[in-house]
């Protein structure tokens, strides 16, 4: 009876321990302001790194409008986390600045015509 009651206590607690694990936490959608993204290589870039990031569930930028949003759960990560990483990559994120060294090192065409990027020059004939 005593072994019956013991099997019986870790059954439960094993079973309330596997339910409390598989909890996630709430779904947020973020839109973040990518002014520096000017292209596909721009959005590539910044897409494989999100996807990367602890907690991002999905990212999308569009280099047309400016803007990058992200879905990730909030138990695991924050939209400051994500401003931060966009950052890193060297490109910037609202209110967050580039990391000058990440962005020193995208390609030519990825950076701001004032910084001898290719962006919105024509090619001449």
């Amino acid at each position: 009876m005593r072994i019956l009651k013991l099997v019986m206590v870790m059954l439960l607690a094993c079973i309330g321990s596997a339910f409390a694990q598989s909890k996630k936490g709430t779904l947020v959608t973020a839109k973040i302001s990518t002014p520096t993204a000017l292209c596909e290589q721009c959005k590539d870039r910044i897409e494989r790194f999100l996807d990367r990031e602890e907690g991002v569930q999905s990212a999308k930028v569009n280099f047309h409008t400016k803007t990058t949003v992200v879905k990730f759960y909030s138990d695991r990560t924050n939209i400051e986390n994500i401003k931060a990483a966009i950052a890193n990559v060297g490109y910037d994120a609202d209110n967050v600045t580039a990391n000058p060294e990440s962005y020193n090192r995208l390609p030519t065409a990825c950076k701001k015509p004032e910084d001898g990027g290719t962006h919105g020059l024509k090619k001449k004939p």
